[in-house]
């Protein structure tokens, strides 16, 4: 985020309090609409329609993309339908269908019907039918594509023509395609220089891109852009007809979002907030774990309560009531942490799921003898019998708490991915709840036990 001086920001505002446009306009024509859209956040909301008269057409509109979500929500309500439809036509095709895909399907038809480019309305109206989270539904169809067949001369002429149609200012990329559009190579830029002459493109054409298809998974396509240290993708149907392009900043935007989304998942937090959003927008994400969790302490005080004979004869045994249900919380969310950033990855098959239990019931194993050792050493130095009922009882429990929290930690998101639901579920309270559940259960279970064998 861009620092601004205090300076500055008292300049702006006394801009704004005279009305001056000039000056205005000077103060911020070399700023990024990245950093405009932030100043918006500083302002009155009565300043914001000057503030908007200073941006000429085209960085309003990146400035609006760039907005935080409930802003951008709140200027498009104001705007009318004719001048959010000249707005998308400023943008790529990706960003306008990211735009519309935060209104209703009402509001979406009337807008796009207001779009003069009919060209770009039917690009649009294709790229709304693919699914948000696949590489369709991510892509622009903003690209420079060439004939195989053609040569030098008339590829350099229709780059020209292609680039200032579609008003691109970077130029990534160029695609060779054959007679039916299926995608056949990439022709890199400096060919241009090196091979002036060459009768056709596909002489000189790298073959065999890196391509994704309409339906890939957005993880998908962001692990091969890492893979490959790519700036942007293809994008092909079925068949192998280029359709679209994928660009880095669009995957950087997607996997901070994913981000964002997973680490309130795992803080159980069940739908996206912001720090800004109303208290009861806040509260409806955040009540219903709450609510589980009370749950799960009541059932936790029904297990206890059970065993309420047994405390009275050996009260130490409450002590250790936290120490058991915090480690299998713990366990839990360690070994569900590890599975589900390897799943995000692409380091962890699903396919390989025996194999990763296997090796997590070893660690487990590895883990519970060291930490259920050292309460039973922890007792001895306090002068307990090494046969005494709560020490067994403890040490026991502690061992059998940490195999089931890990293997158990380990197997849910695995599960989740397999049911195509987002496993980063399970790196939050429902592992930390559910451990700490069964973590009583079995302590009172081989607390009966002990107490009815060696009284």
């Amino acid at each position: 985020m861009k620092e601004y001086t205090k300076e500055f920001m008292d300049d702006l505002r006394e801009i704004i309090a005279r009305k001056d446009v000039e000056l205005g306009r000077k103060l911020l024509k070399d700023l990024h609409p990245a950093d405009i859209a932030e100043l918006f956040e500083e302002l009155d909301v009565e300043d914001e329609e000057f503030f908007e008269s200073l941006l000429d057409e085209e960085v309003a509109a990146e400035v609006l993309m760039e907005m935080d979500e409930d802003d951008r929500r709140r200027q498009l309500e104001q705007m009318p339908v004719k001048e959010i439809a000249e707005t998308l036509e400023l943008l790529d095709t990706d960003d306008a269908v990211d735009l519309l895909q935060e209104l209703d399907e009402e509001e979406r038809d009337e807008i796009i019907s207001h779009i003069e480019d009919v060209e770009q309305a039917g690009d649009i109206i294709d790229l709304l039918k693919y699914d948000d989270d696949t590489a369709g539904g991510l892509m622009g169809t903003e690209m420079i594509v060439v004939n195989e067949n053609w040569s030098m001369q008339e590829c350099v002429k229709e780059m020209r023509t292609q680039a200032e149609a579609e008003g691109m200012d970077e130029i990534y990329n160029v695609y060779v395609v054959d007679d039916d559009n299926r995608l056949k190579g990439v022709f890199p830029l400096q060919k241009m220089i090196t091979h002036p002459s060459v009768s056709k493109i596909k002489h000189v054409m790298e073959d065999d891109p890196i391509v994704v298809k309409t339906d890939t998974p957005i993880e998908e396509v962001a692990l091969d852009f890492e893979k490959y240290n790519l700036v942007a993708m293809p994008v092909v149907d079925s068949i192998g007809r280029l359709v679209g392009r994928i660009t880095v900043d669009d995957v950087m935007d997607t996997v901070r979002e994913q981000s964002e989304r997973d680490y309130q998942l795992a803080s159980g937090i069940s739908q996206d907030v912001e720090s800004d959003d109303s208290i009861m927008t806040q509260t409806k994400a955040r009540l219903p774990w709450l609510l589980i969790g009370i749950f799960g302490g009541i059932a936790n005080s029904w297990i206890l309560g059970g065993f309420e004979k047994g405390f009275a004869t050996n009260p130490a045994m409450a002590l250790f009531i936290p120490l058991i249900g915090g480690t299998g919380g713990n366990v839990g969310t360690q070994s569900s942490a590890i599975v589900v950033q390897g799943l995000a990855n692409g380091s962890l098959d699903i396919k390989n799921s025996g194999k990763l239990l296997l090796k997590e019931f070893s660690i487990a194993m590895l883990n519970a003898l060291v930490i259920s050792l050292m309460v039973y050493i922890y007792r001895l130095i306090s002068g307990e019998s090494p046969l005494d009922v709560v020490t067994m009882a403890v040490t026991l429990s502690l061992f059998a708490v940490v195999l089931f929290a890990s293997v158990f930690g380990s197997f849910v998101p695995l599960m989740l991915e397999r049911f195509k639901i987002d496993p980063a579920l399970a790196t939050g309270p429902f592992i930390t709840i559910t451990s700490d559940i069964v973590g009583m259960l079995i302590y009172m279970v081989v607390s009966s036990s002990l107490i009815s064998a060696f009284g």
